[in-house]
């Protein structure tokens, strides 16, 4: 029997296959561009090409594609075969060491920005080494970066690599001055917990809102919801087990470490977790979750629903970004030590990611801000819109008695004075799981759960890892010329303790009160919308930051502000177009058919039975025809906002018009037709409800 060991990672051109397919001498020059980022020379790419192809070719694969994620918030393919013909009429199986490493995809049509002109078609994608290929399909996947003809990025892996680059080089310089000279390299791991819904293929397909739009933009609420908490972790339904079992297999197979899969609070909604590992292949990682979720499902009769928020008035579906900063030598730079020389050394990694998200909350929060997640955010079931770190009672406790020049009241009374006297050592999971904290620390590691589900990560961890290598380039600055390192070390963790502060909060992040305090007693921001939030990109900090660090250009800020506004545009108008027709089309006439039968039931009974009383159907069809009559003039009234935005060439101005005015009118239609709904006959409906769609897979 074959066992998950004999085929875990069968699809992957990793390490494994490296070192016993190439020589050592190639793989060794392989590795040090791996591990060290040294040039590629031209003879190892072609050695590992060939190489390559073999290994594709004896595994089924036809074609190669270099993959990459524009700015869709996708994954982008182009395929070409390894065929090339031989002088006898046959052909050959071939692919270069230039082939593997750049291909020239026609990026015309991808997301810009104002990048580049429209007849400025070609685009570049580059091979990245530290990200495996992989097949899928009938095609070796060759992970890739994606630029223009001028050098400019197209996609979120390049500005995400130079963010883990800056990182890596402002924590060596820290590490440095601890006397860390062993270490080679930091860089920062993710795991991303994906949670989505799963709801039977023949009923999504009677909803043109969920095939246009991926959310149900009508439904009233059904008689049981999450209220009884019994789905949470309940009893897996065996079609929902065959799923995952599948599910398992094919990202197995793929080298992703699916671990954890269980029910989430909704009713059909699950989660998914993978165990950590390198961000940028995490990152790879969580794009093929997403597509062969998608795929598995449609295989088993399901669809897989991965917007945020796809049923109101239940649970949408986040992702939460546990992330941690690693050196190569293996130890965790966010677990603290057990020598006071190790807890210094932690305590100011710690210090370096609360003034970072303090200093760039803007940034954290415009990085997972789209049309569906702010439908999520803040609604009591996801963090609020306000950024806060949670780190539980005792580690506040020990930095406020930092703060303070104070004794630290834990087994024996311990002065803080890093560097001279010990830091109690305290256990691995002191902090509890805050689930209404934004950036909750738990243990050796922030958990960011702002993110939505249908969210590359990559956006959210090329801030973060940008914000923390900001925070440790200001620190190494100080200490690399300070006259005392201990002095200086003790005095500059204690003003970021002092200055920071506002942002640690412990408490509910649900509670109104907090929302106040937090914006006017704490000055933290509160953007609760894409349009609030998305133009501070463009902030003279941020710009400021994000160049020097070196992730991205001023023109690559200016142009990843227009596309994101314009997708929330773009996604916005799709909604009130589908729903203005869904309410012409389909909901409309069922009304009107019903109260046709009404209507047409009280007259028999009239002329059946002399003097019967038909005040039921006369009260019911008044109720239907009001109904249609505010359903009509709803849709009308939504009509006209989507026609008044279209001439609005300014994307900022566009983005708040659409917020302001399409989005209220879409809510009004809303309104109308879930009540009319709730007084129309089923069999007239003219697609499936929410019951059917929450409790349909048996």
């Amino acid at each position: 029997m074959e066992t998950v060991s004999d085929f875990f990672g069968k699809l992957v051109f990793d390490d494994r296959v490296m070192k016993a397919k190439l020589s050592s001498d190639v793989y060794q020059s392989l590795k040090k561009t791996i591990d060290q980022g040294a040039k590629l020379d031209i003879s190892v790419a072609n050695a590992v090409a060939s190489v390559m192809k073999d290994w594709a070719v004896e595994n089924g694969a036809t074609h190669y594609t270099h993959w990459f994620q524009p700015l869709t918030g996708i994954t982008a393919e182009k395929h070409d075969s390894f065929i090339s013909p031989a002088p006898d009429g046959r052909v050959i199986m071939e692919f270069s060491g230039k082939e593997l490493i750049k291909g020239e995809p026609d990026a015309s049509s991808f997301p810009s920005g104002g990048l580049r002109a429209t007849f400025e078609a070609r685009g570049y994608t580059a091979w990245d080494p530290t990200s495996y290929a992989f097949i899928k399909g009938k095609t070796l996947c060759i992970p890739t970066a994606f630029c223009s003809y001028g050098g400019e990025a197209l996609d979120k892996k390049t500005p995400l690599l130079r963010s883990m680059e800056a990182l890596n080089k402002q924590a060596l310089r820290i590490l440095k001055l601890f006397g860390n000279t062993d270490v080679k390299h930091v860089s920062t791991s993710v795991g991303p917990e994906q949670e989505y819904f799963l709801i039977d293929r023949e009923m999504y397909e009677k909803r043109k809102d969920l095939i246009y739009t991926g959310r149900t933009l009508f439904g009233a609420k059904p008689p049981k919801g999450q209220e009884m908490d019994d789905h949470y972790f309940g009893v897996i339904k065996p079609r929902v087990a065959e799923y995952m079992e599948a599910l398992n297999k094919e990202l197995w197979k793929l080298g992703i470490l699916a671990k954890t899969e269980h029910n989430e609070v909704a009713p059909a909604q699950h989660e998914l977790a993978p165990i950590y590992t390198t961000t940028n292949i995490a990152t790879d990682h969580n794009q093929l979750t997403m597509e062969i979720m998608q795929k598995v499902a449609q295989r088993h009769g399901l669809v897989c629903l991965l917007h945020e928020k796809p049923f109101a008035g239940v649970n949408g579906s986040g992702k939460h970004n546990n992330w941690s900063i690693a050196t190569d030598t293996g130890v965790n730079l966010l677990t603290p030590g057990d020598t006071p020389h190790e807890n210094a050394q932690f305590l100011l990694f710690l210090c370096a990611v609360i003034k970072a998200v303090d200093d760039y909350q803007d940034l954290l929060r415009l990085s997972v801000a789209t049309a569906g997640n702010d439908h999520r955010l803040g609604a009591n079931e996801a963090p609020p819109a306000v950024v806060s770190i949670f780190l539980g009672d005792e580690l506040t406790a020990i930095l406020e008695a930092i703060e303070n020049d104070e004794p630290y009241s834990a087994a024996e009374k311990t002065t803080m004075k890093l560097g001279v006297d010990v830091l109690p050592k305290f256990p691995r999971d002191t902090t509890d799981r805050n689930r209404t904290s934004p950036f909750a620390f738990t243990g050796n590691k922030f958990e960011f759960r702002m993110l939505g589900s249908s969210n590359s990560i990559a956006c959210a961890n090329m801030m973060l890892n940008s914000a923390v290598a900001e925070s440790l380039k200001i620190y190494a600055d100080r200490l690399e010329n300070a006259d005392n390192f201990e002095e200086k070390l003790h005095e500059m963790i204690k003003k970021t303790i002092k200055d920071h502060k506002r942002i640690i909060f412990n408490g509910n992040g649900y509670d109104d009160a907090w929302i106040e305090e937090a914006t006017k007693n704490r000055g933290l921001l509160n953007y609760k919308t894409t349009p609030d939030c998305m133009p501070h990109l463009l902030d003279k900090k941020n710009v400021e930051m994000l160049t020097s660090q070196k992730v991205f250009s001023e023109a690559e800020l200016k142009s990843r502000c227009e596309i994101m506004l314009d997708n929330y545009c773009k996604t916005l108008i799709i909604e009130a177009t589908t729903m203005a027709d869904m309410a012409r089309k389909e909901i409309l006439p069922a009304v009107e058919s019903y109260a046709l039968e009404i209507a047409n039931t009280a007259a028999a009974k009239k002329s059946v039975i002399a003097g019967i009383s038909t005040e039921y159907e006369e009260e019911l069809l008044k109720k239907l025809t009001c109904e249609a009559q505010q359903i009509s003039v709803k849709t009308d009234e939504l009509n006209e906002e989507i026609m008044k935005v279209k001439d609005i060439s300014d994307i900022e101005e566009k983005s708040y018009a659409i917020r302001d005015g399409v989005l209220v009118k879409m809510n009004e239609l809303r309104a109308v037709a879930d009540e009319a709904e709730t007084v129309t006959a089923e069999k007239y409906w003219p697609f499936p409800t929410y019951g059917d769609l929450l409790f349909g897979i048996k």
